[in-house]
């Protein structure tokens, strides 16, 4: 299954988005990925089973306390979560799903096609958020360069 530039601008269009595995913790992936997509503009829904509000904003203990309307679901858990998270997302009609390039497993892909559902999949998101500083913007600059980026 190729990860596609519509793919990406489906997952990104709704300006909310959920993020199971979201961090408390600062220095974490899970909580950068978060804090950035909030200065983006993003209404972000995390789900962190183990927390009841992230950066003071109210954080789902699992995917079906998730509002009905949401349409965008990243995740960012533990290789040992991802595929449950998967199944769970797509059960209750998440329409986008991206899982986050080191959180897949050698089944996700098992999992997307038994279910015909396209997900984004070994990319990071951080390569399509615009990053305006750090590594990220570094890496997101090569990227474009060598042509890395889904058409």
């Amino acid at each position: 299954m190729k990860v596609t530039k519509q793919l990406i601008d489906n997952f990104f269009r709704d300006k909310q988005i959920a993020i199971a595995g979201v961090s408390r913790n600062p220095k974490k992936f899970g909580y950068m990925v978060f804090k950035e997509l909030l200065l983006k503009g993003y209404k972000v829904l995390p789900v962190n089973p183990n927390s009841d509000f992230v950066h003071n904003i109210k954080c789902y203990h699992h995917i079906k306390e998730l509002p009905s309307d949401v349409d965008s679901l990243l995740i960012l858990t533990p290789k040992t979560q991802t595929d449950e998270i998967l199944r769970k997302a797509i059960n209750k009609g998440i329409k986008n799903i991206w899982v986050q390039q080191m959180s897949e497993t050698i089944n996700t892909m098992k999992i997307a096609e038994e279910y015909q559902q396209e997900i984004i999949h070994h990319k990071c998101i951080f390569m399509f958020t615009e990053p305006v500083k750090g590594v990220h913007r570094f890496h997101h600059t090569l990227v474009k360069i060598f042509g890395g980026m889904p058409k």
